[in-house]
């Protein structure tokens, strides 16, 4: 009987093996820290359209198809049939806008810095509507509800899209939010203002967009990093 049960009897890991087990065990942490390090340090680092700005050059807008998140007030003019036909079906791409002059801008709900931008910004999208320049919101890492509640209590009525996640904005170089681009008819980037834009930013930009004229990056007020 005594023989039966040392047979059954588990033998115990020896001193070393249970290093070795601990040695793979922290090399896994710590490549999986180094990899999400590496993830984090590199998240919305591309800077190819500032560095084109830079230049005087007009790089291509980075293409999106995005879900509509509210339809708004299409613009007057020209653009007002491209950017009602965009939203027609629930999505809209950035190639369906071709034609129209476009202010981008990327914003969130829990964004304070993009509260205080509202204004301006209606103000804006009101003021070149009649000249066919399309004000686009891009909501992003947000709640569908949280983002239609902030549209409706800021006023907002310019169309707005959503991308539940960061990775148009990682396309597009942002680094925080708010950010906007400025974007001519035939999907260039003529101008970036990183941080709240202000009035006199808005104008200039929008008159950019609208003659395809480079006016480069520019730094606005606050915003949030959400690399």
């Amino acid at each position: 009987m005594v023989e039966q049960m040392e047979a059954r009897t588990t033998p115990v890991p020896t001193p070393r093996r249970r290093h070795a087990g601990r040695w793979a065990a922290a090399v896994v942490v710590a490549a999986f820290i180094g990899l999400l390090a590496y993830g984090l340090a590199n998240k919305g680092t591309d800077d190819r359209i500032d560095r084109a700005l830079a230049e005087g050059k007009a790089p291509a807008a980075p293409a999106f198809t995005l879900e509509v998140l509210e339809p708004g007030t299409p613009p007057a003019g020209r653009a007002r049939a491209i950017v009602k036909r965009a939203l027609a079906d629930g999505k809209v791409s950035l190639s369906e806008l071709r034609g129209a002059p476009v202010v981008l801008n990327l914003w969130a709900s829990w964004c304070s810095p993009c509260r205080a931008e509202s204004k301006p910004l209606e103000q804006a999208s009101r003021r070149w509507a009649p000249r066919g320049v399309a004000y686009v919101g891009l909501d992003i890492q947000d709640l569908r509800g949280d983002a239609r509640g902030f549209l409706h209590q800021q006023g907002l009525t310019y169309p707005s899209v959503r991308d539940s996640g960061r990775s148009t904005a990682d396309r597009y170089g942002a680094t925080g939010i708010p950010e906007t681009f400025f974007i001519d008819r035939r999907g260039r980037v003529v101008g970036h203002v990183v941080g709240a834009a202000n009035e006199e930013q808005l104008r200039l930009g929008s008159r950019a967009a609208l003659a395809s004229e480079v006016v480069g990056r520019s730094t606005g007020g606050a915003s949030f990093d959400v690399r």
